[in-house]
């Protein structure tokens, strides 16, 4: 039984869902999200709260209706109060500035390295060594976060490179003389 699928999701005032067979759409003051949910799980709206039940037992619907809940849970969360996540650049010499919407770094490369922001998704840099990432979709938010990091990801030896805030890395000891 999971216990996570069993909570209902409470909507706070000024959030619309509409529930379309299995097309589940959330609006609010942040924008519009709409994601299809599984078969196997059954949605239901009513009185300001969300509920989600198994059609049947079988290990599948088990398993998508503690992730369906949770993946509603989310949407609602995005179109009130949005998600953001913070890069940390570290290294002499790498910086981040805007260009326009698009995010342009310094990383040690013969090159800059301009990122145009997906749909849905905005850049600030209140720091140079800083990037803030916000949206209100959770799941993209965390995806350019993550393919921003990939392009310069922390190394053991010098801790160089692009680091999720609050991240720590394993240092390696160098070579020994």
């Amino acid at each position: 039984m999971s216990r996570i699928g069993k909570k209902a999701v409470a909507v706070p005032s000024g959030v619309t869902v509409t529930v379309e067979g299995q097309t589940v759409t959330v609006k609010g003051p942040k924008g519009q999200l709409a994601w299809t949910v599984a078969d196997e799980i059954e949605v239901t709206h009513e009185g300001g709260e969300i509920r989600l039940a198994k059609r049947n037992d079988e290990t599948r619907a088990q398993a998508m209706w503690g992730l369906s809940r949770t993946l509603v849970n989310n949407m609602v969360v995005g179109v009130t109060q949005g998600y953001e996540q913070t890069l940390e650049l570290v290294g002499v010499g790498y910086r981040a500035a805007m260009k326009g919407q698009a995010l342009s770094m310094q990383l040690g490369f013969s090159h800059d390295v301009d990122i145009p922001p997906p749909a849905g998704i905005s850049f600030t840099v209140p720091k140079q060594t800083e990037i803030r990432i916000s949206g209100i979709d959770k799941q993209m938010v965390g995806e350019t976060a993550a393919r921003i990091r990939r392009i310069r990801p922390p190394e053991p030896y010098k801790g160089k490179g692009v680091r999720y805030q609050g991240e720590t890395v394993r240092r390696k000891e160098g070579k020994k003389k």
